[in-house]
C-alpha cells in the first residue's frame, strides 16, 4: 500500500478553519476524481470526509473504494438488499437510493459529496439525528436545516448544495463533471465561503 504524508478532510476541517481557495482547489480534484472514476463504470458508495486524504504536495485523494460497486453489476449488493442486510456505507452520507436498496449509480456519490459540503461549510452534518434509523428516515423524509445563509455562504455555493442533497438523482447534477464545472464558476467570482472553526 503506498504512503501518503497529510492527513484526512475528516482530520483537517476537526483543526479549524480551512480557506476557502484550498477547499475549492479540495473539492474540484474530489470532483474530477469522481468523474474518473464513474466515467470508468465504478460508483464508491462511502464518500465521507474520513475518506478524502489532503496530502502534504496539496493533492486531493479518494479513498477506500472497499464497497465501490461497478455500475453494470448486480444489482443484489445495493443498499441494504444485501445478502447479509448489512447496510453499505456511513449513515450520514447515504444517498436516499441506497437506504431503499434502488440501484446506484455516480449520482449516488454526488448525494454524499452534498453532504460533506453542507457539513464543511456549516460545521454539521446535514441529517444528523441520535439514533441511525433515524438518521435514515431524515435522509429520506428532511430536508437539510437552513443553516447555509446563516453560515455565509453565497447563494451560488447554497445551489450546489442543495442541488447535490436532492432527494432524487433525476434532480441532482447528473455527473461530477457537472459538478467540476459549477465548483470552478464559483471559484473564478471568489464567492465560496470559509468553513467555520468547529
Amino acid at each position: 500500500m503506498r504512503y501518503l504524508e497529510g492527513g484526512t478532510l475528516r482530520q483537517v476541517l476537526e483543526q479549524g478553519e480551512l480557506p476557502h481557495d484550498e477547499m475549492l482547489y479540495m473539492l474540484k480534484q474530489v470532483a474530477a476524481a469522481l468523474d474518473y472514476a464513474h466515467r470508468q463504470g465504478v460508483v464508491h458508495r462511502d464518500l465521507k470526509p474520513d475518506n478524502v486524504f489532503l496530502t502534504r504536495s496539496g493533492v486531493t485523494k479518494i479513498l477506500d473504494f472497499g464497497i465501490a460497486k461497478l455500475t453494470d453489476g448486480p444489482a443484489v449488493a445495493d443498499g441494504l438488499a444485501t445478502l447479509t442486510g448489512v447496510l453499505l456505507g456511513t449513515a450520514g452520507y447515504l444517498a436516499p437510493e441506497q437506504i431503499r436498496g434502488d440501484a446506484v449509480d455516480g449520482r449516488t456519490d454526488l448525494f454524499a459529496l452534498g453532504s460533506m459540503l453542507f457539513e464543511m461549510v456549516t460545521g454539521q452534518r446535514a441529517f444528523a439525528r441520535e439514533h441511525t434509523i433515524d438518521t435514515l428516515h431524515a435522509i429520506l423524509h428532511d430536508d437539510p436545516p437552513n443553516l447555509l445563509q446563516a453560515a455565509g455562504v453565497s447563494p451560488g455555493f447554497t445551489a450546489i448544495v442543495m442541488r447535490l442533497l436532492e432527494k432524487t438523482p433525476a434532480a441532482r447534477f447528473q455527473s461530477a463533471a457537472d459538478v467540476e464545472r459549477a465548483l470552478a464558476h464559483i471559484a473564478r467570482t471568489r464567492a465560496a465561503p470559509s468553513v467555520p472553526k468547529a
